[in-house]
Parts: structure tokens; sequence; C-alpha cells
């Protein structure tokens, strides 16, 4: 699963994001108004402050507004049993497996400019993810053994490089996807960046638990990034053609949108790719309107065939 960039606005609430990236300066949004909160910067720091502070407040206030319509609604993909059911359906297409749990340890290049993809949901050197997941877990554990390798993991993050990596990154992988605490911290990471913030943003949306569960597969494979292929600009395109079930639109129809516009987007990216992962998977759930990716479920994946009973 490759990343469009390095932006993580999964470790923050995604409400609140959208707020800071529409408003950065805490102003309108408009042309003019952004002149005349630039110009009140200039004039007046303590006023600019200010509209900043607002800004942040608004922000906060409509986080926990989301948060009390989140508590209101169904668990969805965030049911235990749902959750364990998405890893599998994305396993199948990052692994050719259902048994996801078997790959804390994998780390291979693939050979599409993102470096090394290691781990339960393919943290890339290229792509900041594995960084960030290396530099939490050595926090809460000094000493490991990948934290000799930050340095130059650092100097790869956005490049496809092994310097300073080869040829013993891979072996301290391995080494320490055997230890619990590890597996752990990738489970949380995964969750932290890709799992949480799709599934908050699809509830808030309107969508089920297939809709939910197609957020969280662009959100692993597209990267949770703002330009044009990350999840976030895949989803302002999909909203130009439909509205969301939020919005007062048709759930079938934004998801077939969605689903789309994410085509396009992979074949764009790497043309000739097989897009199963959409055609016989999810687009096999919706048009049986399996909205709450009710079992047994059966779907196929570059040719093979699985099935959860």
């Amino acid at each position: 699963m490759k990343r469009a960039g390095v932006l993580l606005l999964g470790a923050f609430p995604v409400i609140a994001a959208g707020v800071y990236l529409a408003v950065p300066d805490g102003s309108a949004g408009t042309a003019g108004s952004a002149d005349t909160a630039a110009t009140a910067s200039a004039s007046s720091p303590a006023t600019a402050g200010s509209a900043r502070d607002d800004a942040k407040d608004r922000a906060e206030e409509e986080r926990e507004a989301d948060d009390a319509l989140i508590a209101d609604l169904p668990p969805g993909l965030a049911a235990p049993a749902k959750k364990e059911l998405a890893q599998q359906l994305v396993s199948s297409a990052e692994n050719s497996t259902t048994e996801w749990r078997t790959a804390y340890g994998t780390i291979e290049d693939l050979g599409d400019g993102d470096g090394y993809t290691a781990g339960v949901i393919g943290f890339c050197t290229g792509t900041h993810d594995l960084l960030t997941l290396v530099e939490r877990y050595t926090e809460a554990h000094p000493g490991n053994g990948l934290a000799a390798y930050l340095p130059a993991l650092r100097e790869v993050d956005g490049s496809d490089s092994h310097e300073g990596l080869d040829p013993g990154f891979t072996a301290a992988w391995k080494a320490e996807a055997r230890v619990p605490a590890f597996r752990a911290a990738q489970e949380e990471e995964r969750d932290r960046v890709y799992f949480d913030p799709a599934v908050r943003l699809a509830k808030l949306d309107g969508l089920g638990t297939l809709g939910q569960f197609v957020y969280y597969d662009a959100m692993v494979f597209h990267g949770p990034d703002t330009d044009p292929e990350g999840f976030y600009g895949l989803r302002e395109r999909a909203m130009a053609k439909a509205r969301t079930p939020g919005q007062g639109g048709s759930e079938k129809a934004y998801l077939d949108a969605f689903l789309d516009v994410r085509v396009r987007a992979m074949r764009a990216k790497r043309p000739g790719i097989d897009t199963s992962r959409v055609d016989t998977a999810q687009r096999r759930f919706l048009a049986a309107g399996n909205m709450e990716l009710a079992t047994p479920l059966v779907w196929e994946m570059y040719g093979d065939t699985y099935r959860v009973p």
C-alpha cells in the first residue's frame, strides 16, 4: 500500500484539521477576509492572535459536537468483529492472505518509489509513516533494535533510498517484529493514522459500515494527504460529483462516485495496476446492497477467492 505523500492528518481530529487547512491564519477563508486579516496582523499582532484563538475555539467546539454526534451512532466498522474483518480485507489486497497478523515482520522494496514497505499496514521508509512509527516506538522503548536506524530513516524519508539502512535494517525489523510491544505499536499507529480518522470522517459523512471500510482502504492506499491523489483530495472530487448521505444524498450514488474517482487515481499513479481491491471486492459488496458488510462475505483479489463465514 503506497501513500501519495507525507501529510499525516490522521494524527489530528479530522474536522479540526479541516478547519485549520481552510483557515490557517484564523481568517474567514475568502480572499477579502484574508487580506483584512493580513492587514490586521501587520497593524495589531494582538488582533491577529485573537482571531487565531477564536478559530481554534470554534474548531474545538465543532470537534466536541462531532464527538457527541459520533457517540450516538452505531459502532459500525469500529465494532471488534467488523474491525477484524476490515483488516482481513485489506490484508487480502496487501499480502494475499486474510491472516493479517502474519505481516508484522514483512519488509521489502516493491520497486514503486517508496523505499521499503514493512509491517502490518505497509509502513514505508519513503512516506514518513514508518519513520513516525519508529520515533514513537523509541520514545516509549528506548534502546530498541530499530532506534540506531533513526538518523538514516530521517535522511531517506521522502525518497526510495536505502542509504544507511542496508544491509542490516531488514533483519533488525524482522527481529523487532517478534517483540510484542512493537507489534502493539504497529497496530496503534495503524489505528491512529489510518483506521480511526477514516471511520470518524465516514460516520460524519453519513456512511454505514461498508462506506467506512471504503474510506479506510482508500486512506491506506492513497495516504491521508490533501493533494489531489491523496485521500482527502479524492473525497473532495467525489463530493463534487455526488452528495454524501450527510448532505442529503444517496449513499450508494456517493460511494459509486468515490470508487470511480479512486480507480482513476490508482490508474493514473500506476498505469496497468490491478484494481480488483475495488472492482471485485468493494463494488461487489455495494452492488449487492451489503451496506453493513454483513457476513458471510466472498470477494476476489488478483484472481484468488476469499471467504469469511
